[in-house]
């Protein structure tokens, strides 16, 4: 169980570490830090992965791979395998690489509430537990390059294969009106609305075509979509939702290679699909919890029960 196995494994982690390391990796519950996420390449609160040594390094990855199920763990390493790709793209520029990437707790974990985050360029992941029970998110998944292609056509690397192909088959699913519907504006945003804010509102305006007035295969790949965001987490850590209450909205164009930009919400799922920079070849994905994002959700009950 969740529970049981990021308190042991961060606690190992932190023993791997000097005293040194552990002073950077570790902060306070309460500092404002620990919702101030970013997806953007810099430094950031926690021990980068580049100054660990090779069993400091390996725990750092079990407890990402703790609030993952397998595949997001996958694509989370792959992630952070493309710097290195990025890296040779921009002719090492900018000294991008595959350890740029920082670990933090805030709070120890033998505390009634702490957290961690695994962050870096493309790849956030923040988990929260108050009393044993666990939320994982934000949990935001970028790409660049977002495939990389044999021959001008074939991806042998495309993290985020699924995110993009069950959208476009929900959209073909559509009828006419549903399309119209769906479609809430002919330009993509530059990025996803919710940037890195540390709260979102419940909806994003307009919310689209929802599950509820969809046909059988509509709903479906609805469905479908909105699962490859949920199971990124971990099963006992998963959010469910009732796919008649999601919503589906689109926008930019249809084509492929195109800049194009996707929301799912309803109840408190939010998700948010971008690539158009760089000539649509740099995805970013989020999966955020209104209302519960950074265990808001979980802590309201915690203080609630204290009273």
């Amino acid at each position: 169980m969740l529970e049981g196995v990021m308190p042991t494994t961060a606690a190992e982690f932190l023993r791997s570490l000097t005293d040194a390391q552990r002073e950077r990796a570790l902060h306070a519950f309460d500092d404002p830090r620990r919702r101030q996420w970013t997806y953007l390449p810099g430094t950031r609160p926690g021990v980068p992965l580049h100054e660990l040594g090779v069993r400091a390094r390996k725990l750092a990855h079990r407890l990402l791979s703790s609030a993952l199920d397998r595949h997001a763990f996958a694509q989370a390493v792959t992630i952070m395998a493309l710097e290195e790709v990025l890296d040779l793209d921009e002719g090492g520029r900018r000294f991008r690489h595959s350890g740029d990437y920082f670990v933090a707790l805030f709070g120890t974990p033998d505390s009634p509430a702490w957290s961690w985050r695994f962050e870096g360029h493309h790849l956030s992941v923040t988990a929260t537990l108050v009393e044993g029970r666990v939320e994982v998110a934000p949990l935001f998944l970028g790409a660049r390059p977002a495939s990389v292609l044999y021959g001008g056509a074939a991806a042998v690397v495309r993290p985020l294969p699924l995110e993009e192909e069950l959208a476009r088959a929900l959209l073909g699913e559509l009828t006419a009106a549903q399309r119209a519907v769906a479609i809430v504006d002919g330009t993509a945003p530059p990025d996803i609305l919710t940037g890195t804010d540390a709260a979102v509102e419940r909806s994003l305006e307009p919310v689209g075509v929802r599950g509820a007035d969809l046909g059988v295969g509509a709903r479906d790949l609805l469905g479908r979509l909105a699962a490859v965001y949920a199971d990124r987490v971990a099963p006992e850590a998963r959010p469910a939702f009732d796919v008649r209450e999601l919503a589906f909205a689109w926008a930019g164009p249809a084509r492929r290679g195109l800049g194009h930009y996707y929301r799912i919400q309803g109840g408190d799922l939010l998700v948010e699909y971008d690539n158009t920079q760089n000539n649509a070849t740099h995805a970013h994905s989020v999966l955020r919890r209104p209302g519960a994002d950074f265990g808001s959700g979980l802590l309201a009950a915690h203080l609630a029960d204290e009273l």
